[in-house]
């Protein structure tokens, strides 16, 4: 395909900045190389252990096959998982080996580590079976095409980890098997720096379509791997130039106001991986982009997780996000430090020091673990106090945040087409008291074929049915960008934030709803009010959902210790039980969550909730 002109740029995108790009661009050092004693010994002794017992629990056993009927299980049953595990089996197993090298530096690992580092090389392809293709929407191929490598995710980022183990451990791996590193940086070459400048991949920005968190993704990791490796300054500007390109078009994606609309979850997939991208063009052309660290976007971007963030590992979700995440840590304090943010600094401070393993043991991703490693100490002298997030509006998605001692409040208008990620959820509403779920979002199950194909909205967890939201007689929400939110108000000011809206219109004609308005309030220090009207030819019932066990009983519904919630205006409300058994939920929510359905007896229904007195 041939490649779309570059064209022009408006003052102060990252293609701009880069017009300032010093002669010479220089290589990246992801972290100091296996010679630089004083820093592998210098590590914390209980880092130091766990990585090397990391690396000998790696010696042990069989490295894990991946069979072609494997990766043709996507195209045959719609089955990713299978594939997958072994897959990202072999990339942490292969980081742990790395990392223990480093550590003891006394060729214990060494052997396993070339074991490792070919059986990845000899990969037919580093693409997912369901990445396996070139358009966005592309039928993915049963099997890859070793002639036609595909960038995906994970082709980016296993050529970012074997180039980074190229780089800390060049000398190493060349003494041990001549030739190991020439075979890496061919790999590179050919997989991912030739097809990168020769081919037009979607997230690459060049056909007009929406960019989402592949695009910062797959760039920061396609830097990775052609600046930490020595490659020709020829190539190095060229694959900048196409860097820029490819960043402007996903910024252009972004409101000024910074909200990563895939969710929170994905903020780390799309914010995080623009700061590790541009930290590698920082690194490589100083002061060429400095700029864009002072820019209002910028920073709005990188501060959303401080806003979405309710406690502990707990985080505002929606669409396919989950409301637990892993904790913060070098990402969001190097990103936070970068932009000014104290607040984001702090909260990724305070997380890194309760984490028992900030060096990441589970992440694919060696770039992010050895940013841990060389950051830690710098982020164990932070002293800079979280301060209380305000309330906050986020237009661009419609996303309204309010909090208190003890409620943090979540309510969505905007519309159902969040890209590849969205739920059927317009006029959602989440809460938490004293930390913990009261109303939830279940979030989405593992990926399968369906997740992302016209049958997407048959799966429960997309539908509004299973959020908390209204349905009409069993028609729920509709999918697409008209079925959106409308006359939509927000008031932040004083002690009751609250948001109104109409969502009428993110229904089908056949739902028979002329007007469904709902407004949500937090009167701080008091309670929670949610006051829906409904005009229709249909009955309403609105579905509640909870982690927690609910007791129902005549206007009421309690909820162990943590909250009671007063209703008015309903009719006789029924429980639902529902077995989670899928991975990626229980997570989440462990083994159950419940809905609860509140006929609407009245054209008036009014949710009270208020937190439970013994969790003061």
């Amino acid at each position: 395909m041939a490649k779309v002109s570059h064209g022009t740029r408006d003052k102060g995108t990252v293609s701009d900045c880069l017009c300032g790009q010093p002669d010479i661009l220089c290589g990246f050092s992801p972290a100091p190389v296996s010679s630089d004693r004083a820093f592998w010994t210098g590590l914390p002794a209980k880092t130091a252990a766990a990585l090397v017992a990391d690396a000998e629990a790696a010696c042990t056993g069989d490295w894990p096959v991946l069979s072609a009927h494997a990766y043709r299980s996507f195209s045959l049953t719609g089955d990713r998982a299978g594939y997958e595990a072994g897959y990202f089996a072999r990339r942490r197993r292969l980081n742990a080996l790395a990392l223990g090298e480093l550590v003891e530096a006394k060729g214990r690992f060494v052997d396993a580590l070339i074991d490792g580092i070919v059986l990845i090389a000899e990969e037919s392809g580093w693409q997912l079976p369901a990445h396996n293709g070139y358009a966005r929407d592309a039928r993915p191929a049963p099997l890859p095409d070793p002639a036609q490598p595909v960038i995906d995710l994970f082709a980016a980022e296993t050529g970012a980890q074997l180039a980074v183990i190229a780089s800390v451990l060049g000398d190493t791996l060349d003494a041990a098997c001549p030739g190991l590193v020439a075979r890496i940086d061919h790999e590179i070459e050919t997989r991912i720096t030739r097809p990168y400048l020769a081919r037009h991949f979607w997230w690459m920005g060049h056909d007009g379509g929406k960019m989402i968190n592949w695009t910062p993704w797959c760039t920061q990791n396609v830097l990775l791997a052609s600046f930490t490796r020595p490659t020709d300054q020829k190539t190095r500007r060229a694959v900048l130039a196409e860097a820029g390109f490819g960043l402007d078009a996903f910024l252009a994606e972004y409101e000024e106001d910074g909200a990563c609309d895939e969710g929170a979850f994905y903020y780390r997939h799309a914010a995080l991986c623009l700061y590790g991208a541009l930290s590698v063009m920082d690194a490589v052309a100083p002061n060429a982009i400095a700029p864009l660290w002072r820019s209002p976007k910028i920073r709005n971007m990188a501060e959303y997780a401080l806003f979405a963030h309710i406690a502990g590992d707990t985080y505002i979700n929606f669409a396919d996000a989950s409301a637990v995440l892993p904790p913060s840590g070098a990402r969001e304090f190097l990103f936070g430090k970068k932009v000014g943010s104290d607040a984001l600094c702090a909260l990724a401070a305070s997380d890194f020091a309760r984490d028992e393993r900030p060096d990441q043991p589970e992440e694919t991703n060696l770039f992010y673990r050895l940013l841990a490693l060389t950051t830690a100490s710098e982020i164990a002298k932070f002293s800079g106090r979280r301060i209380e997030t305000p309330d906050i509006y986020y237009p661009s998605c419609g996303l309204f945040i309010a909090r208190d001692a003890r409620f943090v409040l979540a309510a969505k208008a905007g519309d159902n087409d969040e890209g590849g990620h969205n739920h059927n959820d317009v006029g959602s509403v989440t809460l938490y008291v004293d930390g913990k779920p009261l109303l939830i979002d279940v979030g989405v199950e593992t990926y399968t074929q369906k997740t992302f194909s016209p049958e997407r909205y048959q799966i429960w967890t997309m539908q509004s049915a299973w959020h908390n939201l209204p349905s009409f007689e069993g028609i729920g929400e509709n999918a697409g960008a008209s079925f959106a939110a409308r006359d939509v108000s927000v008031d932040l000011d004083g002690e009751t934030p609250n948001i109104a809206m109409e969502i009428a219109g993110a229904y089908p004609p056949e739902a028979g709803v002329s007007s469904y308005r709902r407004m949500v309030r937090l009167t701080k220090g008091k309670n929670v009010e949610i006051v829906d009207t409904h005009v229709g030819s249909r009955k309403a019932e609105l579905s509640l959902m909870f982690s927690e066990k609910p007791a129902l009983s005549d206007g009421r519904i309690g909820v162990g210790a943590l909250a009671t919630i007063e209703i008015a205006g309903a009719g006789a409300m029924r429980m639902e039980e529902i077995a989670i058994t899928d991975p990626r939920l229980e997570e989440a929510w462990h083994d159950r969550i419940y809905r609860v359905l509140v006929p609407l007896a009245a054209n008036e229904l009014r949710l009270t909730l208020t937190a439970g007195e013994a969790n003061r």
